[in-house]
């Protein structure tokens, strides 16, 4: 596959609501060819890039596929082996969703915790030690009596020894000569010698410090096997505990283990409750468009073209209809079939899809069945004989009589999409006077009077202010909602009834919730004044800081008194704790 038809994005992080604990780790990813996204997410890390690696390599085998077939179609266009072939394909992929069933059936969805882990061997060998070279051997040392340097005296030589003694002279200063070239050799040879030497001994230091290099690679590729299969063996421990995130985790996985046609989106969402151990799955269901048109394809000699056969229009909507019923009761048995910690007694499955709606022109998102069903009652039934339609319905199933119709329904039990942290407010500023000191006053009250204060200020223009839980974490306190199109948007807004000068800690902490919770803007709220540091931490990013007099004209501007006493509010806060 090529590179550039894979986006992988920048992971992100997700915190919790007091940016204390991360939830989850997460990265988009958009295959350009397929012209498909997903999001894949993970608790930690290590899982989120095994995750990316298979889906990146789903979408590469999905590709290649669909190259091979685009470039045999081309080459082999208008004959009759390829009519065959693509008639071959169509009943295929006809029977293919015949059996959307009967297929998960002979499966065990239950999910391989041992085929998650890490076993492969490091793939990179270590060098080799490098062998010294040979030494360079002396050249034969020249020897005095060899025939090259004694002399042989004619008769005159031997009869005048001048002559004679003059011979021998002229040999020895051979020989001498011959010596001494020989140990200029000698000394070169050393010389060699010790070059090979400093040259081995520079090769093994290199060698060394690649053999310690390959070791440290090796050693954290094991250590990174040993960490990510202990956080699967984490992972399968916490599932089996039925901690909720990691219970949601595992459906994941089962789902996304679930093959279906190449054609068929599968996007899905799922909640779970602890408390009542349902499973609330929201599934995009494929669109008529997603379904095999083709039942034949045939040569026409004559006229040497292929000619389509289409599936007509009425075995295309039974189909359909089948495929949905058939998709609803597969995911439910592969999520009660994969329960091995036992943490699911229902599902409540809600199957939506996107369809054009021919009256206004416009897409739709449309529930179109839904069904909550108990694991004891489901198990019971035999899958491999049932008419799927008629099962549904048995169930309790909600749709209507055609499901190609796209009729909504109303889901039985649905994901809720509200903010889970916002709760009630009450009332605070018609209870204030001029003697209320706010730095001093109870700290929920506190951020439901600054809650109270900013409704009044948005609510001109239809603007809407939430309080969240009362954590005390430094989160957020407050959620406006300013349906302005040009400066509106989420605005986080966190209250601090703080006696002291505010730190540049508490501003950056609220530009990360910003970030975090995807909000437009930030306001903070303070009894206290702020640092010169952290006015200047917020030149330049979408925050307001409100120090102890801008609260007070706010309060003034909406018709309410108070003070603030931040000499007698440290007086009586010390003394509440210490009567504590």
């Amino acid at each position: 596959m090529s590179d550039s038809l894979l986006q992988i994005g920048k992971a992100q992080v997700h915190y919790n609501v007091s940016h204390t604990r991360i939830l989850k780790y997460s990265v988009e990813m958009y295959h350009e060819g397929l012209n498909e996204h997903k999001i894949i997410s993970a608790p930690d890390t290590y899982m989120l890039e095994n995750k990316a690696n298979l889906q990146a390599q789903k979408w590469a085998e999905k590709w290649e596929i669909i190259s091979r077939k685009k470039k045999y179609l081309s080459e082999r266009e208008g004959n009759l082996e390829e009519a065959n072939e693509r008639t071959e394909q169509a009943q295929a992929a006809l029977e293919e969703i015949e059996n959307l069933l009967l297929k998960t059936l002979s499966i065990d969805d239950t999910v391989d915790w041992d085929s998650l882990k890490k076993k492969s061997n490091f793939p990179e060998a270590a060098s080799l030690q490098p062998q010294k070279k040979d030494y360079k051997e002396y050249p034969p040392q020249p020897r005095k009596e060899a025939n090259e340097f004694t002399p042989t005296f004619s008769f005159w030589e031997k009869l005048i020894s001048s002559k004679k003694e003059k011979k021998i002279q002229d040999y020895e200063q051979k020989y001498t000569a011959a010596i001494s070239g020989w140990e200029k050799q000698k000394a070169l040879v050393n010389k060699f010698n010790a070059q090979l030497d400093l040259d081995y001994e520079s090769e093994i230091k290199k060698w060394e410090l690649e053999l310690s290099a390959w070791e440290k690679r090796k050693e954290a590729f094991i250590q990174d096997q040993v960490d990510y299969n202990k956080k699967i063996d984490e992972l399968k421990d916490s599932y089996i505990s039925h901690n909720l995130e990691s219970i949601i985790e595992y459906c994941e996985m089962v789902l996304n283990n679930s093959e279906y046609p190449d054609s068929f989106s599968k996007n899905f969402e799922l909640e779970y409750n602890p408390d009542t151990k349902i499973i609330v799955v929201e599934y995009e269901l494929p669109s008529m468009e997603s379904f095999p048109k083709i039942r034949e394809v045939r040569y026409i000699a004559s006229r040497k073209e292929l000619k389509e056969f289409f599936i007509p229009e009425a075995q295309q909507t039974k189909m359909f209809d089948d495929a949905m019923y058939k998709i609803t009761l597969r995911t439910i048995h592969e999520l009660f079939e994969a329960d091995s910690a036992n943490a699911i007694e229902a599902i409540s499955f809600n199957g939506w899809i996107k369809a054009i709606n021919k009256a206004t022109g416009k897409e739709e998102n449309n529930c179109i069945l839904s069904i909550q069903v108990k694991k004891n009652e489901f198990i019971q039934i035999d899958l491999a004989n049932v008419d799927p339609k008629t099962c549904f319905k048995n169930l309790k199933g909600v749709a209507s009589s055609k499901l190609s119709s796209i009729t909504p329904v109303q889901p039985i039990l649905q994901i809720s999409k509200a903010d889970k942290r916002f709760i009630e407010s009450y009332e605070v500023a018609n209870q204030l006077d001029t003697s209320t000191n706010l730095a001093a006053m109870d700290w929920e009250d506190f951020e439901h009077l600054i809650r109270e204060l900013f409704e009044k200020e948005f609510q001109s223009n239809g603007g809407e202010v939430k309080v969240t839980q009362a954590s005390r974490d430094g989160g957020v306190d407050a959620v406006a909602f300013d349906p302005d199109p040009i400066r509106g948007g989420k605005i986080v807004i966190q209250a601090k009834r703080y006696t002291n000068t505010v730190g540049v800690s508490a501003v950056r902490d609220l530009y990360g919730t910003i970030m975090n919770e995807g909000a437009t803007k930030g306001i903070l709220v303070s009894t206290a004044d702020y640092g010169p540091d952290t006015y200047e931490f917020a030149k330049g990013k979408p925050l307001t800081l409100l120090n102890g007099s801008n609260l007070l004209h706010l309060l003034e501007k909406h018709g309410h008194h108070a003070k603030i006493d931040l000499r007698e509010a440290k007086k009586i806060l010390s003394e509440k704790k210490d009567t504590l």
